[in-house]
């Protein structure tokens, strides 16, 4: 599983001519699930996420995390994290999870963030949308979790 962690000031994502989710100060969260993926390796992503301590204290240092600055998610389904560019101009997605499998880890991630977030958005699984955001800082962070916890 890979999430792409965007800090914003705001964030919203558009399927088609309706907005499904829209958010003030938090984290833009792009997801890719993979075929092995697990509801465990996706528990541990979302309290990793959770717990990321990348907003600015009153010294400004990167020392408070989403609880602490009552901060908001915006979660959105992404399977070309798992592009595999190695041969070739055309991306492969073969590591990308199967959409049955990954819309149900996906929903998992929204709602096991909604139990220690207040206010959680997402985006439209399967769509195609369009992401506005206003980056605060730049700063952005890649959770991946075979790299975390060594899942295959």
């Amino acid at each position: 599983m890979k999430f792409v962690i965007q800090r914003v000031l705001e964030a919203s994502v558009r399927a088609g001519d309706r907005v499904t989710g829209k958010i003030g100060r938090g984290f833009l969260v792009l997801v890719g699930v993979e075929d092995s993926d697990t509801d465990e390796v996706c528990d541990r992503m979302v309290r990793k996420m959770t717990g990321l301590r990348i907003f600015e204290d009153e010294e400004g240092k990167t020392n408070l995390s989403l609880s602490q600055v009552d901060g908001e998610l915006l979660i959105v389904s992404q399977f070309t994290l798992y592009a595999d560019c190695r041969k070739g101009n055309r991306p492969s997605f073969v590591r990308a999870g199967g959409p049955e499998k990954a819309e149900r880890l996906y929903r998992r991630v929204i709602e096991e963030s909604r139990k220690s977030v207040r206010r959680v958005e997402e985006g439209s699984f399967g769509a195609e949308m369009q992401v506005s955001l206003i980056n605060d800082g730049p700063f952005t962070v890649i959770l991946d979790s075979r790299e975390l916890f060594g899942t295959d």
